[in-house]
């Protein structure tokens, strides 16, 4: 079995932190989202690995490399423009060959990984395999619905009026049956070729197309919301230590990494959160549900629910929240300027004029 990682799109709602920087790179807990892949990938027991890339191919080549650093052999497959995703399996033709593969978008994250969903379609011998989650607003994915034995009677991309609440995770496994789906399709009303038109392909030709429904959590890494949502929820599962120096005027409170060469000097910290390798973080709060990559640098300031790219600096701020910082950004408190108010009050007014 390979694997068929996607990574072309341009992260257009993540902007302006993807005009320099491929989304799947953006590092949640200080780890790249597409890291988290790629780990889940190599825990199914999959080597062989084909990246499809895009306008940020440059990027993604210089974070992965051959993939020896993941324990994978990595090929790159350069799609020209995004049409879709069963496009990227069109393109991807010689080298999935016939074997069986796992489709996986590069900007998912699935907590636990994809082992148990490799297992399923192993064990189903299915046509497809597509994993699914339950979700409050169906609308905003693509739905699946089962028959009573778990077997894909039908998907419906974005329905107006859905009949399931089971949206489909980035997450998907194919015989090679599926390039024969591919083949069959058309282009969609967005001129792309859609990945869940050659779904529906199979099912209408009587092929077995499996499900694995997850009750844990996952994310598509859309926009800033998506990515500090899911920084929130890996910190939750980091487990504090100190790598770095931390002097005696210093409080970490909960779980809190402190990474080598880092050091925190008059500050408070309140985890979970991360600092990463050689940053500083002095006369600073830092609270919880914020990751610090390395070598930067916050003094003075607070910050919380925040994730602060490498080489970052933050200085005299009162206050940062909900935040997403690039890469080598300053950001600074700006100058005091003398403010005159100009008051006509009536009798027995009470005003609170701020500073």
């Amino acid at each position: 079995m390979k694997a068929l990682i996607l990574v072309g799109g341009v992260g257009s709602r993540l902007r302006p932190i993807t005009h320099t920087s491929a989304k799947q790179l953006i590092p949640v807990a200080n780890i790249p989202v597409l890291s988290y892949v790629l780990n889940s990938i190599k825990e199914a027991g999959i080597s062989e690995v084909g990246m499809v890339v895009g306008a940020t191919a440059t990027e993604i080549r210089a974070a992965v490399g051959d993939g020896a650093q993941f324990g994978l052999n990595v090929t790159y497959l350069q799609q020209d423009a995004p049409r879709g995703l069963a496009d990227a399996v069109l393109i991807s033709r010689d080298f999935l060959g016939d074997d069986d593969f796992v489709m996986y978008l590069g900007d998912n994250y699935v907590v636990d990984g994809i082992v148990d969903f490799v297992e399923d379609f192993r064990r189903d011998k299915a046509a497809a395999q597509v994993m699914l989650a339950r979700v409050d607003d169906p609308r905003r994915f693509g739905v699946a619905e089962l028959d009573v034995d778990g077997r894909v009677t039908a998907v419906v991309e974005k329905p107006q009026d859905p009949r399931s609440d089971l949206a489909i995770v980035g997450v998907y496994a194919f015989s090679p049956l599926v390039h024969e789906a591919v083949a069959g399709i058309k282009p969609s009303w967005r001129d792309e070729l859609e990945i869940t038109d050659a779904v529906q392909w199979l099912v209408d030709q009587g092929h077995r197309v499996g499900s694995t429904v997850i009750d844990r959590y996952w994310k598509d890494i859309a926009g800033v919301d998506d990515v500090l949502e899911m920084n929130r929820h890996v910190l939750e599962t980091v487990e504090g230590r100190v790598d770095g120096e931390v002097d005696e005027a210093s409080e970490l409170v909960g779980r809190v990494v402190v990474e080598a060469g880092a050091k925190v000097t008059g500050s408070r910290i309140v985890g979970p959160a991360v600092i990463g390798p050689d940053t500083v973080v002095q006369d600073s709060y830092v609270g919880p549900f914020t990751s610090i990559d390395g070598n930067c640098r916050i003094t003075h300031s607070e910050i919380q629910y925040s994730i602060v790219l490498r080489g970052a600096s933050i200085e005299g701020v009162a206050r940062v929240e909900d935040s997403v910082i690039g890469r080598e950004t300053e950001v600074n408190a700006a100058p005091r300027t003398s403010t005159a108010h100009r008051l006509v009050l009536g009798d027995h007014s009470r005003v609170r004029v701020g500073c």
